[in-house]
């Protein structure tokens, strides 16, 4: 008989409730180690709606005391006959007078026996007699575990006489697939909350066994506390119980000379083969393979792949050994040491644990570093970050191996994510004035590159690159390095011709080094300084990166060039071109291992998305993003901004300050100049909309001085046309003019195709401000034109409706594009989901007594939502104030107070609150 794996619960068990009791008797046996799921497969199938009023017996054999009966449709030895009304379920208190009923009985019945592995001799009887006379439409249900069984593949003990008609089916439930304890994770704690590393952990320590999974998950629930679940958390979980109870009661019946081989396998941690299990036992050959069979036989260990035997589930592995006597654990560490050193190459990761626990501090620190430099090389800088970490911050590790294996971890932290324990580490290194200068040096240049990158405080990074240049005046090519990322214009601090400055002296000192790697970084660092800036030379060094090289340490900073470069095409509004730089930029950085690379890549996608305008599935994307970032909020700054970009526009404004502030964005001190400059932007329009003149005209000041100080004025884009209006709202239209006259002269020369259509908005509001209509809907269509063709639909539609408010103002409906312009914009913001925005463009043209596009006549609604109604509606559910939504659709307070007290009531809801949410998809968290 074949045995058949049920990989898709759900429709197995469909069709087994369509088919049972449609046809002639079928037997459906379900093996499954413990803990697979077997019994709740059995609870799932019974609460599945009955075919036809199939009725249903369920009996259960518990691991003590007698069997119970679960379910009884059956009524009486008469139960299929016809009955004038539905009786109600009789249970059964003698599972064993169910049986023998069940036998005589001539209608169809879903028959039930979980864990028929423990069921006595009486039980196993009736059982077989069944099975051997079953009635002509019976399906017969029976679970039990394999490893249980008193006779191996015989659930009952015996072979039974099946008769021809019956048919006999084997199916296995195997162990859970990574995919689905992910989906388990999130429905049970929240997919925000659950990243990848989160649930590949969880998945790898429970072996995919469900009773584990769902033991560990209620373990681990707080309760909706933590923001956040990480690897670790599911590393200093306590072992549930049951599985430990299970363990520890299979290791019971393995006689006590012969446990040694389940205690070595615990100690072992990964599946071995017989030899080396016996010989970290300490048992002979032979003694060794006999208590390896006994071990099987009684499921105190799983057979693995290879053939190797060891802990299918590694947490029942850590249940046993955290019960062996300390001398016991150190004795099998040093053996599992000596079994490991002598494979070629050795293991270096495991050997370093097992010398470790054995007391062998020199062979620990060698197979560290060994497995460090693999790690490193093959690109898997987080486990080198890890490995490297622990041992550092070990105060008996000696200074000497400190000085040598600190630069191991600065190096694979300058490329990998965020830990504050390197930091920590680093910096005590850096201040350990016994290491030689230009050793302290170099280190102190990938502690910057770490503060900086990963951290997000370019502040501190900046000040530790000036101290690293004066520590490696005798290692030139490093030197080189540090300057290189001092003359990034992206980051603030230092005005833009100290970048240049910074990068004229890089690539001189890259030249005379000769050294391929420190010409790749300073190459990428040139490309990502022209391009910041809009210097067009930057996109013919950017398509010269030699990205074909077979050096990875070069392919590094390829990928990083490109990957940055496609953020800065991004600010430009040069998106074909981004996109072209991301996809490059994000395979190099895959190849290389580039873990933080990769990371802001897929932030740029992010940017990508928001500023061209493909918006449906963003927002999700985003929050996912940010919860994957979770103890390193900065590398997702780029995502909190598109979240309050989107949410500005949906008139989600309680929302946008949270997105774009506190830990979410860096201090403006501290963030990239192009996107503290962008939420500055946001911040100045949301205070405009919300009629707090005062504080937009702050906001813009102090944004306009921080652009001002820098002097990258590309990087201006986003926030020009709101500081101007700021500036004209604030009643000072010679600032507006100034700003729009300084941010020409710095885009002079400057291939900036963004920039140059912000340009075209600040004039077109300046030149209204002055009274020259005609002027200013000439600027307007400008910009709008120069907007869509990027494409920035968004911007596009912004500039088209205040064409058109412009036309309408100066000149009414009367001869002008006004209406056509306020109505593309109208559909373009609708298209985007652009709630706030569509609203205001409506009752722009309902102020001017445009009439709607609707049949004439005014309807009457009843109880469903007018369209008034469903815009106020959709506002305050969004959060906004009444006086908010007022000012958005020049009504009265009191008339927007109305609208929402009708649209309350005809929805059947009794606050704001919950207006929201019933204007919302339901969230995953």
């Amino acid at each position: 008989m074949t045995v058949q794996a049920v990989p898709d619960r759900d429709a197995w068990l469909r069709e087994l409730t369509v088919s049972a009791g449609s046809r002639g008797p079928l037997l459906v046996l379900v093996e499954g180690r413990a803990g697979t799921g077997k019994t709740r497969l059995v609870r799932r199938l019974l609460d599945q709606p009955p075919s036809a009023g199939l009725p249903r017996v369920a009996i259960s054999f518990p691991s003590a005391g007698p069997p119970a009966v679960d379910a009884a449709d059956l009524v009486g030895a008469n139960a299929g006959q016809a009955s004038p009304s539905p009786q109600p379920p009789v249970r059964r208190p003698d599972p064993y007078a169910l049986l023998a009923e069940l036998l005589d009985t001539p209608e169809a019945a879903l028959f039930v026996a979980d864990d028929v592995h423990r069921a006595d001799d009486a039980a196993r009887a009736l059982l077989q007699r069944l099975l051997a006379h079953p009635p002509a439409r019976l399906t017969a249900v029976l679970t039990y575990r394999p490893e249980d069984l008193a006779a191996p593949g015989l659930p009952l003990g015996g072979p039974i006489g099946y008769p021809p008609e019956l048919d006999v089916r084997r199916v296995r439930l195997e162990a859970l697939d990574a995919g689905q304890v992910r989906d388990w994770a999130a429905a049970t704690l929240g997919a925000r909350r659950c990243p990848a590393e989160f649930t590949t952990r969880l998945y790898e320590r429970t072996g995919g066994i469900a009773q584990v999974v769902a033991d560990l998950l209620r373990e681990l629930d707080d309760g909706g506390r933590r923001e956040r679940y990480t690897a670790r958390d599911v590393d200093t979980a306590p072992v549930p119980v049951r599985l430990t109870e299970l363990t520890l009661g299979r290791l019971g019946a393995v006689p006590v000379g012969q446990r040694a081989v389940v205690e070595a396998a615990a100690v072992l941690g990964a599946p071995v083969t017989d030899t080396e299990l016996a010989e970290v036992a300490g048992l002979s050959e032979q003694d060794g393979r006999q208590a390896l069979l006994t071990a099987l036989d009684a499921a105190a260990l799983d057979e693995c792949p290879g053939p190797t035997y060891g802990f299918r589930v590694p947490l029942a592995a850590q249940a046993l050994y955290e019960m062996l006597p300390g001398p016991t654990r150190t004795r099998l560490h040093r053996r599992a040491a000596e079994l490991l050193t002598r494979r070629q190459p050795p293991p270096w990761e495991r050997l370093a644990q097992h010398q470790r626990a054995g007391g062998d501090l020199d062979g620990w620190l060698k197979s560290v570093e060994a497995a460090a430099r693999e790690a490193a090389q093959a690109g898997r800088h987080q486990l080198a970050i890890r490995l490297l970490e622990e041992v550092l911050a070990d105060p008996s590790v000696p200074a000497g191996s400190r000085a040598r294996l600190a630069p191991l971890l600065a190096g694979s932290a300058s490329v990998g994510l965020r830990s504050d324990q390197t930091v920590q580490v680093l910096r005590r290194v850096v201040d350990d004035l016994d290491l030689p200068t230009g050793v302290r040096g170099g280190i102190r240049l990938d502690l910057a590159l770490v503060l900086g990158n990963q951290l997000g405080r370019s502040t501190a990074g900046r000040i530790e690159l000036a101290r690293a240049v004066g520590e490696l005046d005798d290692r030139p090519a490093l030197a080189a390095r540090a300057m290189s990322a001092l003359a990034l214009p992206y980051w603030p601090g230092g005005t833009l011709a100290e970048n240049l400055g910074w990068l004229e002296r890089a690539e001189a000192l890259a030249a005379s080094s000769g050294d391929p790697v420190v010409s790749a970084a300073v190459a990428a660092n040139r490309v990502t300084v022209l391009l910041s800036v809009g210097d067009p030379r930057g996109w013919q060094l950017a398509d010269r990166l030699p990205v074909d090289t077979a050096d990875p340490a070069c392919l590094q900073h390829y990928g990083r060039g490109l990957c940055n470069a496609a953020d800065a095409a991004v600010w430009l509004g040069e998106y074909e071109r981004s996109a072209e730089l991301l996809e490059k930029g994000l395979d190099l950085a895959v190849r290389s291992g580039q873990a933080f690379a990769e990371q802001t890549g897929r932030a740029t996608r992010l940017l990508l998305d928001w500023t061209t305008g493909h918006w449906s599935d963003l927002p999700d994307r985003a929050r996912e993003f940010v919860a994957e970032a979770g103890e390193m909020p900065w590398i997702a700054a780029d995502a909190h901004l598109v979240l309050g970009m989107v949410a500005l526009a949906k008139g989600e404004w309680t929302q946008v300050n949270t997105w774009l502030t506190g830990a979410g964005l860096p201090a403006p001190e501290d963030g990239a100049v192009p996107l503290v400059a962008a939420a500055s932007g946001a911040r100045i329009r949301l205070a405009l909309a919300r009629q707090d003149v005062e504080l937009a005209a702050a906001e813009a000041d102090r944004a306009w001085t921080r652009l001002r100080d820098k002097g990258v004025w590309v990087c201006a884009a986003e926030a020009a046309p709101w500081a101007v209006q700021a500036a004209l709202a604030a009643g000072r239209p010679e600032v507006a003019a100034g700003r729009t006259a300084e941010f020409a002269e710095g885009l002079k020369g400057r291939q900036a195709p963004m920039a140059a259509a912000a340009l075209a908005w600040c004039r077109a509001l300046i030149t209204e401000a002055a009274g020259q209509p005609e002027q200013a809907l000439d600027h307007f269509h400008r910009a709008r034109d120069a907007f869509a063709a990027l494409p920035r639909p968004y911007e596009a539609a912004l500039t088209g409706e205040a064409a058109g408010h412009c036309a309408l103002t100066a000149w009414g409906t009367a001869g002008s594009t006004a209406v056509d312009d306020l109505r593309a914009a109208e559909c373009s913001l609708e298209e985007l989901g652009a709630v706030w925005d569509v609203a205001r463009a409506r009752a722009t043209l309902r102020a001017h007594h445009v009439e709607d596009r609707r049949p004439p006549g005014r309807p009457g609604y009843g109880e469903l939502l007018s369209p008034r109604e469903e815009e106020v509606a959709a506002l305050a559910g969004s959060g906004l104030t009444n006086r908010e939504i007022a000012a958005t659709l020049h009504l009265s307070p009191r008339t927007v107070e109305q609208h929402v007290a009708r649209a309350l009531r005809k929805l059947g809801l009794r606050s704001r609150l919950d207006l929201g949410r019933s204007r919302q998809p339901a969230d995953d968290s």
